[in-house]
C-alpha cells in the first residue's frame, strides 16, 4: 500500500493536472477526477468499447490510477438502494446482493447517479419553469390530529435539541436527512428493506417541490424499519429524537408518513391518491345491503405476529362470521397481482385490521373501503391513526377472546345496519380527507416545529450526498420509476394548512374519552 501511495504521489508531481483534483478537498469534491474522464464512466459500462482506446493517449499509470481510484471510490459510496450498506442490526434482513449488475455497470451507476446528476437536474428545472404564480387563498385549518405534532415533540420543548443529542440518535438511525436552502442531503448508515428509503426520500423531495423556499433548514435522524426503539424508561432523562413510521406511548420515536404514500412497487400498490380513488370506486360497486355480511381479512400472517396467527383460527363464517385469507405475495407477484387488488377487497360489510410485525400500512386501505373497520386493539400508532375514534369511524376489537369479539361485532352490525354503515362511511371519509395535500402539510409542520427546537445551525455533513429528483430516479428500476413519477408533486397554489397551537389538554381528553368507549365496548362483548 505504501508503494502504491508513493507511486501516486510521484505521478501527482509529474502530472498534477490529471489526478490532483480527485485527491484534494472533501469527499464530495473527489469527483473532480471525472471532469477529465467522462469517457472513464462510459468505459465501465462497456470495457471493450472504443472509449478505452480513446484513453490510450493518456499514460498507462494515469489510466491505471484513475480506474482503480474510481472503482475504490464507488465501493465506498453508500446509496439509496443499498450499495455498500449492511441491514440494520435491530431488524436484520437479507443483504441485497445486486447480482444482476456487473462490476463495471454498478460502478458506473453509483458514480453517475451519486455525483454527476444533481447539478443538471432537468425535472426540477422544468418544474420551476412551469410554476405559475397564483394568489394564495387563506389557508384552511389543519385536521385535529395535527395536535399530535406538538405532543410528539414535547419531550424537547424545554431542553431543545443539541447537536450532540441529535448525533447520539445516530445509533438508532438508518439514515440522516439534512435540508439546507431547499436542497436535500442524505447520509446513509444502514440499508432499508425493499425500496423504503427510496420512496421515503422521494417524499421529502416532493415536499420541497410542493413548498419551495418554505421548508426550513433541518438536520434529523430517520429509521426506516418497523418498531420504535427509543423507549421512555431507558432514555427518559435525555430522550433521543428519531423519526420513523410509527410509535407507541412507551417510546419517544416521532411518527412520520410511511413510504407507501408514494407507492409500494414491490406489491403493486400505487401512490396514495390514486390507490384511494381506486378503492373508493371499487367499494361503490355494491351497496351496503348487498355486501357479504361477514368480517374479512387478507394478509400475511408469517411476520412474527401473534395476533395474526390467532386470527387464522377465526376463519369460519358460520361459527365466527369471519373469512380469513392468507396472502402469498410471492405467488401474487408471479400472477401479476390480479388477486391482490385492494379495490376488489371491499365486498364485505366488515374489514379486520390486525397489526403485523409492528404497525401495518394496510390500515389506511382497510379504512378506505367504506366497510365497518374492526380494529384489533393496536399497540402501535402511525401519524394519522391517532385521529380515529372508536364507535365513530371504527369498532374496537380486544386482543383477547378474538374470534368471539369479531362475531359479536358482526352480529351487532347486522342487527344495526344503519349505524354500522354510517361508521364505515365515516372511516372512508376520514381517509378521503387525508389527501396528499394533508400528508405534505403534516410533513411540513412536523419538520418546521422540529427545526425550531434545534439549538444549532444545520450544515451539510461532509459524508452526505445531495439527492435530487434526477439522482434518485437514476437509481430506480423501471417499475419504481413508474410509481415515483406517478406521485410527482408541483408547487402548491396555497400555503400549508394552519396548525393548532400546543394544547396538551386536548390530547388528554381524547385519550380519556377513547379509553372509556373501548372499555365499555369490551365490557359488553
Amino acid at each position: 500500500m505504501i508503494t502504491q501511495l508513493a507511486a501516486i504521489q510521484h505521478h501527482l508531481h509529474q502530472q498534477p493536472e490529471t489526478l490532483w483534483g480527485c485527491f484534494q478537498g472533501t469527499t464530495i469534491n473527489h469527483l473532480a477526477l471525472l471532469t477529465h474522464s467522462s469517457l472513464l464512466v462510459s468505459s465501465f459500462s462497456s470495457p471493450s468499447s472504443s472509449s478505452l482506446s480513446s484513453s490510450s493517449s493518456r499514460s498507462p499509470l494515469s489510466h491505471y490510477l484513475s480506474v482503480n481510484y474510481v472503482d475504490h471510490f464507488a465501493s465506498e459510496t453508500k446509496t439509496i438502494v443499498g450499495h455498500n450498506l449492511e441491514p440494520t442490526p435491530w431488524h436484520v434482513f437479507p443483504t441485497k446482493k445486486f447480482e444482476d449488475e456487473t462490476k463495471y455497470s454498478r460502478t458506473s451507476k453509483i458514480i453517475q447517479c451519486s455525483y454527476l446528476t444533481c447539478g443538471r437536474s432537468s425535472l426540477d428545472n422544468v418544474q420551476q419553469k412551469n410554476n405559475v404564480t397564483v394568489s394564495s387563498p387563506k389557508a384552511e385549518k389543519c385536521p385535529e390530529f395535527f395536535h399530535w405534532i406538538h405532543r410528539d415533540l414535547e419531550p424537547w420543548s424545554k431542553s431543545r435539541i443539541s447537536f450532540d443529542r441529535m448525533m447520539k440518535a445516530k445509533e438508532f438511525a438508518s439514515l440522516r436527512v439534512v435540508i439546507i436552502g431547499g436542497k436535500l442531503y442524505v447520509d446513509y448508515y444502514y440499508a432499508c428493506v425493499q425500496s423504503r428509503a427510496m420512496f421515503t426520500v422521494w417524499g421529502l423531495l416532493q415536499l420541497l417541490r410542493r413548498y419551495p423556499g418554505k421548508v426550513p433548514d433541518v438536520d434529523l435522524m430517520f429509521d426506516c424499519m418497523d418498531k420504535p426503539i427509543v423507549n421512555r424508561t431507558e432514555h427518559g432523562s435525555k430522550p433521543l429524537p428519531v423519526f420513523r413510521y410509527c410509535t407507541t406511548p412507551d417510546f419517544f420515536d416521532i411518527p412520520f408518513p410511511d413510504w407507501s404514500f408514494w407507492g409500494w412497487s414491490e406489491i403493486n400498490i400505487k401512490p396514495w391518491d390514486l390507490e384511494f380513488k381506486s378503492i373508493e370506486e371499487g367499494s361503490g360497486k355494491q351497496k351496503w345491503p348487498k355486501k357479504s355480511p361477514f368480517a374479512y381479512w387478507k394478509g400475511n400472517p408469517d411476520v412474527v405476529s401473534p395476533i395474526r396467527t390467532e386470527l387464522l383460527q377465526c376463519n369460519d363464517t358460520n361459527q365466527w362470521g369471519a373469512q380469513i385469507m392468507r396472502q402469498d405475495w410471492v405467488q401474487e407477484a408471479k400472477a401479476g397481482f390480479e388477486k391482490s387488488k385492494l379495490s376488489n377487497q371491499c365486498n364485505h360489510r366488515y374489514k379486520i385490521y390486525a397489526e403485523g410485525y409492528a404497525w401495518s400500512v394496510s390500515l389506511k386501505y382497510i379504512l378506505s373501503c367504506g366497510s365497518l373497520p374492526l380494529i384489533i386493539t393496536p399497540k402501535y400508532e402511525d401519524f394519522f391513526s391517532r385521529g380515529l375514534f372508536p364507535k365513530e369511524n371504527y369498532w374496537p376489537i380486544p386482543p383477547f377472546d378474538l374470534c368471539q369479539s369479531i362475531k359479536f361485532a358482526v352480529d351487532w352490525g347486522n342487527s344495526h345496519p344503519t349505524e354500522a354503515e354510517a361508521m364505515g362511511n365515516k372511516a372512508q371519509n376520514f381517509m378521503k380527507s387525508l389527501s396528499m395535500d394533508r400528508v405534505y402539510d403534516y410533513m411540513f409542520h412536523l419538520i418546521s416545529e422540529y427545526a425550531r427546537l434545534l439549538d444549532f445551525k444545520p450544515v451539510r455533513p461532509s459524508s452526505a450526498l445531495e439527492v435530487c429528483v434526477d439522482s434518485l430516479l437514476c437509481f430506480a428500476d423501471e417499475k419504481q420509476r413508474e410509481f415515483l413519477e406517478m406521485s410527482t408533486s408541483f408547487p402548491s397554489p396555497s400555503s400549508p394548512c394552519q396548525i393548532q397551537p400546543p394544547d396538551s389538554d386536548v390530547i388528554e381528553k381524547w385519550i380519556e374519552e377513547k379509553k372509556k368507549i373501548i372499555d365499555k365496548v369490551q365490557g359488553v362483548a
